[in-house]
Formats: structure tokens, C-alpha cells, sequence
């Protein structure tokens, strides 16, 4: 059974393509993930707010395209994006201070 995903395609307000996901991104749908960024080439921010589960297949999916995204997280994906190392490939929004200066040291 697939859990629930909802991806929305929009621009950020500098021109910036954005794709705003919803729901959970776990091993049963990562794979429609991984076809919405591939297919938008080039930078792209994935704004992440209404994520409220993201599994390591989730998290293999956004390692893949790392190189051209930005992320938009709140504090439940914080320590997921800090410590599985992605904060530091991505430029991610929403990150405590805390969290920032863990992340640079």
C-alpha cells in the first residue's frame, strides 16, 4: 500500500522553481519523488512543512539530488536533515541556530 503523497509545483517569488510536498515519504512512494525531481533539471527548492514523516528512503532520494536543491524544513524533519548529514550538502530554511551550529562544527 502507498502512503499518501501530495506534491505541488509553484515558484518561489525570485523566479525559483519550488515543489512543495505533503504527507510521508517513506519506501512506499519514494519513487514518486524521485520522478518529480527528475523531472524539473535544475536548482529547485523543496519546501518540506507539511512532511510529517521522512524514512532513509526518503532521505536517499534527496542525497541524489542534493547538488541542486534547497530545503525548507520545520523542527519535526530538523534533526532528520542535521543528522543523516544533508544540512550539510543542501542549503536548508527553518533550522534552529542550535541546530546550524551543530551543523558547522
Amino acid at each position: 500500500m502507498t502512503t499518501p503523497l501530495t506534491l505541488t509545483s509553484g515558484r518561489r517569488p525570485d523566479g525559483t522553481p519550488s515543489l512543495t510536498v505533503g504527507g510521508e515519504i517513506d519506501m512506499s512512494n519514494a519513487g514518486t519523488l524521485s520522478d518529480a525531481l527528475a523531472g524539473r533539471p535544475g536548482p529547485l527548492v523543496l519546501d518540506l512543512t507539511a512532511v510529517e514523516y521522512l524514512d532513509s528512503a526518503g532521505l536517499s532520494v534527496l542525497f541524489a539530488h542534493a547538488d541542486r536543491l534547497e530545503l525548507v524544513v520545520t523542527s519535526l524533519l530538523e534533526p532528520v536533515v542535521v543528522f543523516s548529514g544533508l544540512a550539510d550538502l543542501v542549503t536548508v530554511h527553518g533550522l534552529s541556530p542550535d541546530d546550524d551550529e551543530r551543523r558547522r562544527n
